[in-house]
């Protein structure tokens, strides 16, 4: 058997004060990371999502790639971020018809995959309306993801749909019913922890929400949370209300036990993955750590320094390896221009 190992990544533009792409490569380079969730960057006129570089700035952002050895693991698209009905519903959530959606949000997802050389774009599972029991909705949303998928696999990549509260697919066995409906490959799933935790869930509820992800687990984002007595969700859960965000050996949703249950699966997906041309099962941080909301979070280079090493010990400590560049890669190192 394979030794269980995994490809560490992250979503650099919340370990970056400005989001230049000069500073947010800087940082993981500093860490020794050598992948990393392409979302938000200013490329010298503002923060914008990467859903709205031009070439120019494509082009550019992939020079420094090169500079600093960098590669991108996944797409950190908005996609699937939507309303699923176009009712009012109290919220300020977008619909978009999905003809549209697909030619235009989802196309540009695809096509920034194609000039990043990366196959996996990170998606969520569209919004049902506020207050309604989302089981109502599944049917509904398993259709329009599967037009996504459709779309994916016709590109040859991977829609990896991450678990998130109050979308449709908000926790493991309603994203495991997503998953069964659309049934397609080109799908997979991305669990959590502090996405479910902030339900107020136990890390027992966790581990098993984990558990019904696994048959389809593409990838995993690591993010924990500290559920407060004064602060619990049960039903809509209010994003601008979560503070209490923490490395991954603090929290609630139990990451040592989740990876110790990993770990003996690893080579068979990381076998699967590379059917789609994809190197390994990227372990992929989230931190945070300073604050995070419907669209992101903020963690600074410290923050993210902090949630880098806590991820690394409880690796270490279940006995996953992972690669970061080290002395071991000194001479590719000084053999780069």
């Amino acid at each position: 058997m394979a030794h269980p190992k995994v490809i560490l990544s992250g979503f650099a533009d919340e370990a970056a004060h400005s989001k230049t792409p000069t500073e947010q490569l800087a940082v993981l380079a500093g860490l020794g990371m050598k992948y990393y969730s392409l979302r938000f960057v200013d490329m010298g006129d503002g923060v914008k999502n990467l859903m709205k570089l031009t070439v120019p700035e494509i082009n550019h952002l992939k020079k420094l790639h090169d500079a600093f050895g960098i590669r991108v693991s996944s797409i950190g698209s908005p996609i699937g971020k939507v309303k699923l009905r176009d009712v009012e519903d109290g919220t300020n959530n977008a619909f978009v018809p999905l003809d549209r959606y697909l030619k235009r949000d989802v196309a540009k997802a695809i096509d920034m995959a194609h000039r990043f050389d990366c196959r996996l774009i990170r998606g969520f599972s569209f919004y049902p309306p506020k207050g309604q029991n989302p089981w109502d909705h599944v049917q509904e949303a398993a259709e329009k993801l599967g037009s996504i998928a459709e779309a994916c696999q016709k590109a040859n990549l991977l829609y990896g749909l991450e678990v998130e509260a109050n979308l449709v697919g908000q926790s493991g066995p309603l994203q495991a019913e997503l998953a069964r409906r659309v049934n397609n490959a080109h799908m997979v799933l991305i669990f959590d922890g502090a996405n479910i935790a902030v339900h107020g869930k136990t890390p027992d509820e966790i581990f098993r929400d984990y558990r019904a992800m696994l048959p389809w687990l593409g990838w995993i984002h690591v993010k924990d949370y500290v559920v407060s007595r004064k602060l619990r969700f049960r039903g809509h859960v209010n994003e601008d209300m979560l503070k209490q965000f923490v490395p991954c050996d603090r929290g609630g949703s139990g990451y040592e036990r989740i990876f110790r249950d990993l770990k003996p699966r690893l080579p068979g997906i990381a076998t699967r993955l590379k059917r789609f041309d994809i190197p390994g099962f990227f372990v992929d941080l989230e931190p945070h750590l300073k604050g995070g909301g419907q669209f992101g979070g903020f963690s600074g280079p410290d923050g993210f320094g902090v949630a880098m090493r806590s991820l690394c010990r409880v690796l270490d400590f279940v006995g996953i390896e992972y690669d970061l560049t080290g002395y071991e890669d000194i001479e590719t190192w000084k053999r780069r221009k």
